[in-house]
């Protein structure tokens, strides 16, 4: 696996706009003008990797783009990359498509949860989860995480407490916007209680290629049969090889009966299964071909992490990041700013002229936070830095 040692450039800035691009070309709409470095959306500014876009490139070659099917290569590259990546031993049959993991969350509140059935999230955490919830009629139950000397984790009295009479609990595994890589010991704690009390695991796994090392990602489902039962996971490739743009997501379901569950939804009732050419055969590619391509881009990305960490410890003590385990996206902690809510994100957008998320957004624990997003080149992190930096010096 891998393209041996090709060297891959991620310093080049390449224009988005004009691309019906989420992050550049809705700067309007979102932060009320377009003079903002987008920092925000989890995509990257990087190019898709050279071998995945040959790939599609071929494909369309073919010049006749009718009906198709997720072939045996399409769940084999998934299995391989499981077993290779992540010492997870799959069955491809326990593989079922979604468009994307947000609609999988959405159609798994559906399948397995009834209207006011309690549903546990962990903020501050990636907010599609609580409108999954809201949105669908069921009731939100929060487990707040708790940040300890610089680390988000898991509050497992209080998880103990809310699980009773719960159905049903959405995990960001690894988290986002924290960045944690929940440890075995985390993981099988939170599985004791869920299984003592009967409630569905859903992990969002679509961070889990990004780990920085040594912290070592572990799928949930992979603990044990049991849990891999009461399991079902959320993943792609999209974040990690920059195909957001395409239907690249699956879910992993051990549990037959589930399978047939989740299926039946995707098929027969929203007939959604039918997915894209593109899509398959650029996961296939960055499944098969990209194991290479990561270690550099993870390298990059570690770099562009210590930049924020270095930068804000010397030249903006009122930011304290919090550094990830993985992603590429810092947790910055702004409570020292003084500012919290509006003023913020005003100062982000209108003095600094970032665009950053905002921390309210994420739930309990999210004022007086942003989320930065540094899968850009080198130079735009440290050009946002300095913009940020000359902010403060203007107040």
């Amino acid at each position: 696996m891998g393209l041996g040692k090709t060297k891959y450039i991620f310093d080049e800035v390449i224009s988005r706009k004009g691309t019906d691009c989420v992050k550049y070309d809705l700067r309007k709409l979102y932060f009320g003008t377009e003079d903002v470095i987008p920092m925000w959306v989890a995509d990257m500014d990087f190019r898709t990797p050279d071998f995945i876009i040959e790939a599609i490139r071929r494909r369309l070659d073919h010049e006749i783009l009718g009906y198709s099917i997720r072939s045996e290569e399409y769940s084999s590259a998934i299995s391989n990359w499981m077993l290779v990546r992540h010492n997870w031993q799959i069955n491809p049959a326990w593989i079922s498509f979604s468009p994307g993991v947000v609609p999988a969350l959405n159609m798994l509140v559906l399948a397995f949860t009834e209207p006011g059935d309690k549903i546990i999230v962990q903020p501050p955490v990636y907010f599609p989860f609580f409108a999954a919830i809201e949105n669908n009629g069921r009731k939100k139950v929060e487990n707040p995480l708790r940040l300890i000397e610089g680390r988000l984790s898991m509050d497992f009295d209080d998880l103990r407490k809310k699980a009773q009479g719960a159905k049903m609990i959405l995990i960001s595994h690894p988290h986002n916007p924290g960045g944690s890589v929940w440890t075995k010991e985390e993981l099988t704690s939170l599985a004791d209680i869920c299984l003592e009390n009967n409630v569905l695991m859903i992990s969002d796994e679509i961070h889990s290629d990004l780990i920085f090392s040594p912290h070592k990602h572990i799928p949930l489902a992979s603990l044990s049969k049991k849990v891999s039962n009461q399991t079902i996971t959320c993943n792609a490739p999209s974040k990690t090889f920059n195909l957001a743009g395409l239907s690249t997501s699956y879910l992993i379901i051990p549990d037959k009966a589930k399978l047939n569950v989740y299926n039946s939804i995707l098929n027969d009732k929203l007939h959604l299964n039918m997915g894209n050419i593109a899509g398959s055969v650029a996961l296939q590619a960055a499944y098969n071909f990209g194991a290479d391509w990561l270690k550099q881009l993870l390298e990059y990305v570690a770099k562009n992490v210590e930049l924020v960490c270095v930068f804000c410890n010397e030249y903006l003590p009122q930011i304290t990041p919090i550094i990830p385990e993985s992603t590429y996206l810092i947790w910055l902690d702004c409570r020292k700013t003084g500012m919290k809510g509006d003023d913020l994100k005003d100062f982000f957008i209108k003095k600094a002229r970032v665009g950053f998320n905002d921390g309210r957004l994420f739930g309990t624990g999210g004022e007086g936070f942003m989320r930065i997003n540094v899968a850009c080149p080198r130079s735009v992190v440290l050009e946002a830095l300095q913009r940020i930096k000359n902010a403060f010096q203007c107040l």
